[in-house]
């Protein structure tokens, strides 16, 4: 663990956290925290929708009930108590302002790729034995072995990548960006519609000329004057919740509110004893599918979470400016196992593997620089299970613009890039773009790697790439290769 050096004339807790040294404020950091889980408040709702919905393959929602309502309430209460415990223990331990949450992605292979075959606990015993196996890589040395392996460009452009993937998740989730036919469209019917969408567009353009100005707490303001706006909208002109579905005829609503209608709820306060989903069986799915198939859906797991960690970390601390002149992030070994003991809390609780949070850039953003920041998140989090209702008042129109503002914040690390060395540019470059087109941190990390071992190699300087390098892309190599695999093996 590293030692803590205290700054002459500072409290013994200013010490710890090094705020002075980091140059920042008590009332920076509580206002960094508050914008994060602001920003990240969405996942209490959003992960339920994943998790809470799904079946496993005896027909049973987590929990083991029939019942669709009472699984989303539990998956929601087991959500922001594993979240707050985890971040407050990042802030802790860590002392880094990254807050940690059911990982996206992540939940999403649970719920649709290794439930259906299984049951909810034998499920949730591969993300334990998942996050066991980070853990002892991380203490093992491995994992702060792999960051440093990396090179620095290809550590800029993986936080360039999340600057932009945040972006599209922001644009995506307010609605202005659509999969579609042709492969993206914009906005409604190709164009702006709807006051939702006017509420993205104010709440974008407020935060434009507040952070261009420097403003403080430009990110917080943007975010609070949106949702006041929001709930003015919704009050006055009952817009209701976005539905484009056909197949429900007289209800389409594609201008509606996305993800929450910004209303006042009548109830404030409610609590959910998530002690239901806490079910383990650590090694049934191994006989359930075959000691094959789990060991693919373990290793498919790992990976993800492996690498969209260090690249989530390298990226914040970047963004943070708390990397040193030679590429070390400060307490990284702390914050490796916070996280992966995260992945642990994840399975034991029924959440999913928990993770370290892009959205974190937010408070970042806005100023925070310490892991008082990640206490304060954390702290909002646990109380999120007692007023869980008003988690549900900001919708994806108003906070989906502080992720658009993040990600050109974090874009700008793309100046440290030598784009005259191709042999480093075209995989920074592939890094980049890969993140937001195949919406994965993991696949764009993978294509950097090994685009620049093979440029290496074609250029017979095979003695440049050290041996966790080579051991990293052949690690990649096989995780792109999974599904021919499984058609090798008949899986």
């Amino acid at each position: 663990m590293a030692t803590t050096t205290k700054t002459p004339g500072t409290s013994a807790w200013d010490g710890y956290f090094h705020m002075t040294e980091r140059g920042s404020t008590l009332g920076t950091e509580i206002r960094g925290g508050i914008v994060t889980f602001v920003t990240m408040a969405y996942i209490v709702v959003l992960n339920p929708l994943i998790v809470g919905t799904a079946k496993d393959v005896n027909g049973n929602f987590p929990g083991g009930g029939q019942d669709i309502g009472q699984s989303i309430a539990l998956v929601a209460a087991a959500t922001a108590l594993v979240a707050g415990l985890m971040t407050i223990f990042m802030g802790v331990y860590g002392r880094f302002p990254i807050a940690l949450a059911a990982g996206l992605g992540l939940n999403g292979f649970l719920a649709f790729g290794l439930a259906p075959h299984m049951t909810w606990a034998q499920a949730f015993g591969l993300v334990v034995i998942e996050g066991l196996i980070v853990l002892l890589l991380v203490l093992t040395g491995f994992r702060k072995a792999v960051f440093h392996a990396v090179p620095d460009a290809l550590k800029y452009s993986i936080g360039a990548g999340i600057g932009l993937f945040i972006a599209l998740i922001g644009l995506v989730d307010a609605g202005i960006v659509r999969p579609g036919v042709p492969l993206i469209t914009f906005a409604v019917f190709g164009e702006l519609a709807g006051w939702p969408t006017f509420t993205f567009v104010f709440g974008l353009l407020l935060m434009v000329v507040l952070v261009a100005l420097h403003k403080r707490a430009a990110i917080l303001i943007g975010l609070i004057t949106t949702t006041v706006l929001a709930v003015v909208l919704e009050t006055t002109m009952k817009i209701g919740a976005a539905n484009t579905d056909p197949s429900v005829p007289g209800l389409e609503n594609p201008t509606g509110w996305g993800l929450n209608v910004p209303a006042i709820p009548k109830t404030l306060f409610g609590f959910v004893n998530p002690s239901p989903l806490f079910k383990l069986d650590l090694f049934g799915a191994f006989s359930s599918i075959g000691v094959l198939a789990a060991g693919l859906a373990v290793f498919s797991l790992l990976l993800s979470d492996f690498f969209d960690t260090i690249g989530t970390v390298t990226g914040l601390a970047a963004e943070a400016d708390l990397m040193t002149a030679d590429g070390e992030v400060e307490h990284l070994g702390e914050i490796l196992t916070v996280d992966s003991v995260a992945a642990i809390a994840g399975g034991l609780a029924g959440t999913s593997s928990n993770t370290a949070y892009i959205e974190s850039a937010s408070g970042i953003g806005d100023g925070a620089r310490t892991g008082i920041a990640s206490l304060v998140t954390g702290g909002l989090f646990l109380l999120a299970m007692f007023i869980a209702p008003l988690t549900k008042i900001v919708p994806y129109e108003a906070a989906a613009p502080a992720l658009v503002i993040v990600g050109f914040l974090m874009m700008t690390q793309i100046r440290h890039i030598p784009f005259d060395d191709y042999s480093i540019a075209i995989p920074s470059f592939l890094t980049i773009v890969l993140m937001p087109f195949t919406y994965s941190i993991t696949n764009g990390i993978g294509a950097g790697v090994v685009t620049y071992v093979l440029i290496k190699v074609a250029e017979r300087k095979s003695k440049e790439i050290s041996g966790m390098m080579w051991v990293i892309s052949i690690a990649f190599m096989i995780y792109f290769a999974v599904h021919p695999l499984k058609e090798l093996f008949g899986l």
